[in-house]
């Protein structure tokens, strides 16, 4: 139970890391809260409004950083990758307020 406590307290952290995005045009809390991207269950954001090009270049970049977050904490704790995606996944679809947009089993959903 150790690992799991230590693996989200790194979720969290890299989550607080990626508040250090480069400078776009819309922010992520403002992109999630117009509908543009959402949260998805593989722990990756997903762009909601297809053919907005700055919620594609953000998310586009959360990613990447999301990305090497969770590559670097698989690395440390000896895990496979998709299991430390899964879990920030369910942790950031948890956090997420109502009325953003989360990724269900048939698509988008505002929860």
């Amino acid at each position: 139970m150790r690992r799991n406590g230590y693996v989200i307290s790194s979720l969290v952290l890299a989550a607080l890391l990626m508040g250090s995005l480069p400078v776009f045009a819309l922010s992520l809390d403002e992109a999630k809260a117009k509908g543009l991207v959402g949260e998805k269950t593989n722990g990756y954001l997903g762009v909601v409004a297809s053919g907005d090009a700055d919620a594609k270049a953000l998310s586009d970049d959360v990613n990447q950083k999301r990305r090497q977050a969770y590559q670097d904490i698989a690395r440390r704790e000896k895990m496979d990758l998709r299991t430390v995606e899964t879990l920030a996944g369910k942790k950031a679809m948890g956090k997420t307020p109502p009325g953003n947009f989360v990724e269900g089993p048939g698509g988008w959903v505002r929860k």
